[in-house]
């Protein structure tokens, strides 16, 4: 602004508070527009509020379509030798196992000290200051392999080199970090390294390679047979013999009759995994049963998030519109105290979703969802057969009530079938199926109008409605702008006027006073 703003000093007037006043009247509008864009941004959040709960129970609905939710198995073992848990599609009944071996992990270590008595051997010093500590020396130029075996017998092979500025336990951690599946370390106490398999099990079938050992190495390694002293076998006694420990397979028999072998402690059957924790003697009992409690808990948590949902949906739907309370400017919040703010915004935000269609719509359909009888090959085709029905007072606006006896009785009876009830088929979708549907069909519709909060604003109808009332608003502020401008203009010309008037008067009496 070129023009000086003159605040009054010729003619005694408050030109602050004067042209404030009037752009107080200006800004009518520009509240307006505030107040409305207020609403449009409360209108949309409630919209996403209202996504966010449909997309909670869309979720739970999924979960409903899903055979565990109503066959979950409870197991209990006559041994703590064998411990078990089941799959939904496990057979109920009695397994009987007799656990004749357990898998264990191969493993072999130094035959004797690896250090010479009486020195002190730091296993993280670099081998070059530590060499001569070494009981059989060590060849710090070594080259040396280690082989593993797969579940299929196929063979896995590395090789490790031996350099003076590494120490032993940085080649030992490079052994444990490679894809062999050994675990090899240094004990200072024992004054040994120790090699073992990860897994249990015989994968080595084949005892003319390293004597069947499943960590194998060649007799030619120094830095293993010699330098930490451990040895594939022995041939002492004029015969080869393995001399690495464990790596055997789990051994049982089914209903006494079925031998079988495990390379791990867990071996599944017919659904029921079953853990191997020490030989048993003879056979032992597992029983499997349908765990009817928590296929109930399921369902009851499924009916009060529905419930929950449609009474929101139906709060919100109803909630009484005031327009007498519209959005409070900037200005009016500063001359309110923050009780009367809450108060009034409380009925400001009122009604907002008020009789919408989108919100009505995907109402009724939730609850045609559940009284629609569904078309299956079980014993129950309505919700009503199991105990689930919707409340005598319509007020509820269709909250269901559960008989837990009836609910039980009718998983106790037929499982699938309650499970039928809910998921269906793509050709003929039970409850939860048809829910997911009546959601999406919602979900979709509100975010046309508003969007999430990752959607830019001009791909949504409320977003659009916002961008333009804030280049509305733009426009009307260079438009304030200038009226403010012209109105300074004016009193400061008039203020000019006022003082050049003054000085004439004043020049005019002080010559002919």
């Amino acid at each position: 602004m070129s023009d000086m703003r003159i605040g009054g000093l010729a003619s005694g007037m408050d030109i602050d508070k004067l042209v404030s006043d009037l752009m107080r009247a200006e800004r009518q509008p520009m509240n307006k527009m505030e107040q409305d864009k207020q609403w449009l941004e409360w209108k949309r959040d409630s919209y996403r509020d209202v996504n966010k709960q449909l997309a909670e129970l869309d979720d739970m609905a999924f979960e409903m379509k899903l055979e565990r939710s109503y066959n979950s198995k409870n197991t209990s073992s006559s041994d703590p030798a064998v411990s078990a848990t089941a799959t939904a599609s496990a057979g109920n009944g009695t397994y009987t196992l007799d656990v004749k071996e357990v898998a264990t992990a191969a493993y072999n270590y130094s035959e004797n000290t690896i250090t010479k008595s009486g020195d002190t051997f730091d296993p993280d010093a670099a081998l070059s200051s530590q060499q001569g500590k070494f009981k059989n020396g060590i060849n710090l130029t070594e080259t040396f392999s280690l082989t593993t075996y797969n579940q299929d017998g196929s063979k896995n092979q590395q090789f490790f080199e031996v350099q003076g500025d590494k120490s032993l336990n940085e080649i030992l951690k490079e052994i444990s970090e490679s894809d062999l599946g050994i675990r090899a370390f240094y004990d200072k106490s024992a004054d040994k390294v120790m090699m073992e398999r990860t897994e249990t099990g015989n994968f080595n079938q084949d005892d003319t390679e390293f004597l069947g050992a499943e960590i194998g190495f060649d007799g030619s390694n120094n830095f293993i047979t010699s330098t930490l002293d451990i040895k594939n076998g022995d041939n002492s006694s004029g015969s080869w013999k393995l001399n690495e420990k464990g790596g055997s397979d789990a051994k049982f028999t089914y209903n006494n009759g079925l031998n079988i072998t495990s390379h791990s402690n867990s071996y599944t059957l017919n659904g029921v995994n079953f853990e191997f924790n020490d030989v048993t003697d003879g056979n032992i009992t597992v029983d499997v049963s349908n765990n009817v409690d928590e296929a109930i808990d399921n369902i009851v948590e499924f009916v009060d998030k529905y419930n929950e949902v449609i009474e929101s949906l139906g709060d919100k739907t109803d909630e009484k519109r005031y327009r007498d309370f519209p959005p409070l400017t900037e200005k009016q919040r500063e001359d309110m105290e923050e009780r009367e703010i809450e108060l009034w915004e409380e009925k400001a935000k009122s009604g907002m979703l008020k009789s919408d269609s989108t919100i009505e719509s995907a109402l009724n359909s939730l609850r045609r969802d559940w009284y629609t009888p569904v078309e299956n090959s079980g014993k129950y085709s309505s919700m009503s057969e199991i105990g689930i029905s919707t409340t005598s007072n319509y007020l509820d606006g269709g909250k269901l009530i559960i008989d837990p006896d009836e609910l039980r009785a009718a998983l106790n009876e037929d499982a699938d079938s309650v499970h039928d009830l809910f998921a269906g088929t793509d050709a003929n979708p039970g409850v939860a199926r048809r829910m997911e549907e009546s959601i999406q069909t919602a979900v979709t519709s509100i975010e046309k109008k508003a969007g999430k909060s990752t959607t830019v604003d001009n791909n949504f109808m409320l977003g659009r409605r916002i961008e333009d009332l804030d280049k509305e608003m733009d426009d009307f502020q260079n438009r304030l702008n200038m009226i403010e401008d012209r109105y300074w203009s004016e009193f400061g010309a008039m203020e000019k006027a006022i003082s050049q008037m003054n000085q004439q008067s004043a020049y005019i009496m002080q010559n002919f006073g």
